[in-house]
């Protein structure tokens, strides 16, 4: 099945206690239905210094459901994501604005 969140787009959250943040997708887990996004959901992580690292409370961004993120379209309205065929080849749309995404 084709993906409707890829690596690189600009989503926003729709749940949980990040709701309302936007950011960009920087990896997606699609077995786990996951993806990381910058600035969203972020946890502290304790870690201990060694001779190459500082050490300390380092913020670290955890995946998040693809179910909790939708897709911004030009407007910056959250949109679904749909497929149609233009020519020979399938590419997304933004089901508001009818805008392919990815050229």
């Amino acid at each position: 099945m084709a993906a409707k969140l890829r690596k690189g787009d600009k989503v926003v959250v729709l749940a949980g206690k990040d709701k309302g943040k936007e950011g960009t997708i920087t990896s997606v887990d699609p077995k786990a239905g996951k993806a990381v996004v910058d600035g969203v959901n972020i946890a502290i992580r304790h870690t201990r210094q060694s001779q190459t690292s500082q050490g300390g409370r380092l913020p670290k961004a955890l995946p998040i459901d693809l179910s909790n993120l939708a897709l911004l379209d030009k407007n910056g309205k959250a949109t679904r994501v749909g497929f149609r065929m233009e020519g020979d080849k399938k590419v997304r749309y933004a089901k508001t604005t009818g805008d392919v995404i990815d050229a």
